[in-house]
């Protein structure tokens, strides 16, 4: 397995250009340091914290995928490693063991040479003896011999002595060249083995270095993410912070205008409630206005049931929403039914003045000419319509537009 660790700077560098722009601009959204003074700036400010956390977000992801294929990298690193120096053990095993026959065939081969020098020695020493003392000949045998029996074995005697010392002689040879040529191919082996094991310590010693360049691209990749995550963990906590601020705008604003809504009301005269729960609008109110009390006094008592209203605008009871949905749409503002949520996003934002809808993803109500029309009001009084009270906290605040 060939090593690369020359092309891990370039992923680094990769990463860094992916993440560099995004960190950049996160980074400067960070430190502004600007302070919004209006519903309008902070919807700004928390649109750009979206988007900011979005792109770390994305950031994460990117860098959780790249981290999964770097650890499989290192996966496959660890057991290539792993085939390797099993296989480096085989060939030292195997290498210790040529060593050890080679040894034991030298040592062979030094007690064969000591041998052939010690019959060759005998040998000598026995033909010196001949030469000097004279050696016996079959005539001197047979007048020496006491008798025929005698003679034989003198005469045996003589030829096994020659027929031993060749015999020592050659087989003490024949065995130390089959030693040498066993020390020969030993030594073979055991330089095949050598190099074999130095092939597979080269490739451990490859596999081991890139195992170690996939680890610490690991490191940096993880650093990259835990970055990331630092800096989507402040995004989010500045945008909370934006829409608490955004939230607390909104309620202030929404009780101006209830109070200003008050006001404008008691400068012209006040609002007549009759004893039926029904309302009149006060005078100079806009036409809108006007049709938008008329169909809330048409349907103030009528029992709350979940889900009317929604079916058709004619029904026998309305929920918060098919109240409100009723209420706008006999002033033209509405087309059909919308459920509670939707109206989070309906109008304009912020407080009107003469109308105001309050919205979440459970309840809705709103305030027309400085009455509140709201479903909560009808299980106390009887009637949709009351003054004041009603839930502020939690709700997004908009207006029909122009009102």
């Amino acid at each position: 397995m060939p090593l690369r660790t020359s092309k891990q700077p370039s992923r680094v560098r990769r990463l860094r250009s992916r993440y560099g722009a995004a960190a950049l601009a996160t980074g400067a959204l960070l430190a502004s340091g600007l302070v919004p003074t209006s519903s309008g700036d902070l919807r700004s400010q928390i649109a750009a914290h979206q988007s900011a956390a979005s792109s770390l977000q994305s950031q994460i992801a990117a860098a959780n995928v790249q981290i999964g294929r770097t650890a499989g990298g290192i996966a496959a690193a660890r057991a290539r490693l792993s085939g390797l120096q099993s296989q480096l053990d085989q060939r030292v095993a195997e290498l210790r063991q040529v060593q050890t026959q080679l040894l034991a065939a030298r040592d062979r081969l030094v007690e064969l040479e000591n041998r052939l020098r010690l019959a060759s020695q005998l040998l000598s020493e026995n033909l010196r003896s001949a030469y000097e003392d004279g050696k016996p000949n079959l005539m001197t045998v047979i007048l020496n011999s006491s008798g025929f029996n005698d003679l034989l074995e003198q005469v045996n005697f003589i030829q096994r002595i020659g027929h031993q010392d060749a015999q020592i002689i050659s087989a003490t040879r024949t065995a130390r060249q089959e030693v040498f040529r066993e020390a020969v191919r030993l030594g073979k082996l055991e330089e095949r083995d050598r190099t074999l094991t130095n092939q597979i310590l080269a490739q451990r010693n490859q596999v081991a270095a890139l195992q170690a360049a996939l680890v610490q691209q690991q490191i940096h990749e993880i650093g990259i993410r835990n970055g990331a995550r630092a800096r989507l963990a402040s995004v989010n906590s500045q945008l909370n912070s934006l829409r608490s601020r955004l939230a607390a705008i909104e309620a202030r604003a929404a009780a101006e205008a209830r109070q200003n809504a008050l006001q404008v009301n008691r400068s012209v005269g006040g609002i007549a409630i009759d004893t039926g729960g029904m309302v009149q609008p006060p005078p100079g109110a806009p036409a809108a206005v006007r049709e938008m009390i008329a169909a809330g006094n048409a349907i103030a008592t009528l029992p709350y049931i979940w889900g009317g209203g929604h079916g058709s605008f004619q029904a026998a009871g309305y929920d918060c929403s098919g109240s409100v949905s009723y209420v706008l749409a006999a002033a033209g503002l509405l087309s059909s039914p919308m459920v509670s949520g939707d109206f989070e996003s309906y109008g304009d934002p912020g407080p009107g003045q003469w109308v105001t809808i309050y919205a979440n993803a459970g309840h809705v109500w709103m305030e027309i000419a400085g009455w509140r029309f709201d479903t909560v009001a009808l299980s106390y009084g009887g009637s949709r319509w009351s003054r004041g009270g009603g839930e502020f906290a939690g709700f997004v605040v908009r207006h029909p537009p122009g009102l």
